[in-house]
């Protein structure tokens, strides 16, 4: 959970928007949470995918692969326990993966104003938080 912590937090400080991070645990077997976030351009992927890496290699994890950093309408950084899907709006609309795994988990994110701490607490049906997890 931290590292994708820590993914949300790199994302944002370069200007991400619209992160959404998915529970894969229960559907698939090669990782345990998508962090997906968009750029508004190739520039800005590729700023936030930069971002994500310095961040989290300043922790001492490094991704087990990159993909898709050339053109940079669709970036994958996989870390095994999270992969990060950093998207252009138009590449993001055209995969929609928030829809092809709509049936996952949201993990919602809050940012806490007075102590700063991230918390991703499990979406219910009715899109209000239970169990939450505090770093």
């Amino acid at each position: 959970m931290r590292l994708a912590q820590s993914a949300v937090r790199a994302a944002l400080a370069k200007k991400g928007r619209d992160v959404v991070v998915l529970d894969m645990s229960q559907a698939v077997t090669y990782t345990d949470l998508f962090v997906l976030v968009t750029g508004s351009t190739t520039r800005q992927t590729h700023a936030i995918a930069e971002g994500v890496r310095r961040t989290l290699r300043d922790e001492g994890i490094r991704p087990v692969r990159v993909e898709g950093g050339r053109a940079g309408e669709w970036i994958l950084i996989d870390y095994l326990d999270a992969v990060v899907h950093v998207f252009t709006p138009e590449s993001r609309a055209f995969y929609r993966l928030e829809q092809l795994w709509g049936d996952v988990p949201r993990l919602t994110i809050a940012d806490g104003e007075e102590e700063r701490e991230w918390r991703f607490t499990l979406e219910d049906e009715g899109g209000t938080g239970a169990g939450e997890e505090t770093a």
